[in-house]
């Protein structure tokens, strides 16, 4: 793959990214560009396609969709971005090279397995962005029923280059999420009784946050070189292990949690109601609060194209069936229910 140069940091670009889909007559939306990241893996396209679906038709905003895939996907996602109604929805597809995080991960490939490459995108998004001064990312089992631009309007505190959603002050955390270790503060994702960790000076007990959702001050990312520090803590993990043992699933949170330790703003928590993958959310959420939430995330084992996820029927709404016929939600037969 040709590999560009990035003009603003002068380092090499690992990305290519693909403007054909902006040759096409759009919607016109007026107004400031708001760049929304979020990742299309292959198994997953379906969800890529609620997401944006959900996204764009619920603000007037001029919303532009950068999808970071491998290459092995880029065919697929470009049929079903231009044979379906996604086709008025502005984007660019960027290609993401695993080579990247060579070196950043253990060889043993049961390790390797575990590793899912565009879950690290969110960590090069100014490489990929380079005129944008602001953006933001998104997971891909998200659905959002508010107007994209509130979120984007995120006031970033002075000399902060990201704003999440904390795990200690929102709605999502009031359930107990089984089977994720103590995951609502640091101790639940690095290991305290490593020297590295130690000398950082951290507080076990501060509440951490998620980074499904990020608002990103990618001017001030760039001067704080966040990429680096985030790919620097990458490589000690691999030398040091240095990541707590309960941890469930998460190995792109850590990295993040140190980089911004107590050096982040906050997200409102309505725009990052979470934990709708988890055992039990059917009960811990009220149908009424689902439908007041701005943007529910289906963090956890159970996926709203699954057969065991809650509130699948907001999910249902948005979703834009696969005009290759190659990914299917999968549903309960009526006696299931």
């Amino acid at each position: 793959m040709t590999v560009r140069r990035n003009a603003v940091q002068g380092g090499l670009l690992p990305f290519e990214p693909d403007f054909s889909a902006d040759n096409k007559v759009k919607a016109i939306r007026k107004g400031e560009e708001i760049p929304v990241v979020i990742t299309a893996a292959e198994e997953r396209l379906g969800a890529v396609v609620a997401a944006m679906n959900s996204i764009y038709r619920n603000s007037k905003a001029n919303i532009v969709f950068n999808i970071v895939t491998l290459n092995a996907s880029l065919d697929h996602l470009k049929v079903w971005m231009s044979k379906t109604t996604l086709s008025d929805i502005k984007h660019k597809i960027v290609t993401f090279d695993p080579k990247t995080l060579t070196g950043k991960f253990s060889n043993d490939p049961q390790e390797l397995e575990a590793v899912k490459p565009l879950t690290f995108a969110r960590f090069y998004m100014p490489s990929f962005l380079p005129d944008a001064e602001k953006a933001i990312y998104l997971d891909d089992d998200v659905i959002v029923q508010g107007d994209i631009q509130e979120l984007f309007d995120t006031n970033i505190k002075a000399g902060h280059a990201a704003a999440f959603s904390d795990d200690c002050d929102s709605a999502s955390s009031k359930g107990i999420v089984r089977g994720a270790g103590n995951q609502n503060n640091y101790i639940g994702f690095l290991d305290f009784k490593k020297e590295s960790v130690k000398k950082l000076g951290m507080r076990a007990n501060t509440c951490s946050f998620n980074p499904g959702v990020i608002v990103a001050n990618l001017t001030e990312w760039k001067l704080q070189n966040i990429t680096s520090q985030l790919e620097m803590w990458m490589e000690r993990n691999f030398k040091e292990d240095l990541y707590s043992k309960t941890i469930a699933d998460s190995i792109t949170t850590p990295p993040l949690l140190i980089v911004f330790y107590k050096r982040h703003s906050s997200i409102d928590p309505m725009w990052h109601v979470r934990h709708l993958g988890a055992t039990g959310a059917g009960n811990r959420y009220s149908p009424q609060f689902v439908r007041a939430a701005k943007l529910l995330h289906w963090n956890g084992h159970y996926k709203p194209w699954g057969r065991a996820s809650s509130f699948s029927e907001v999910w249902d709404k948005w979703y834009v069936p696969d005009p290759e016929g190659k990914f299917h939600p999968i549903r309960r037969h009526p006696e299931e229910k």
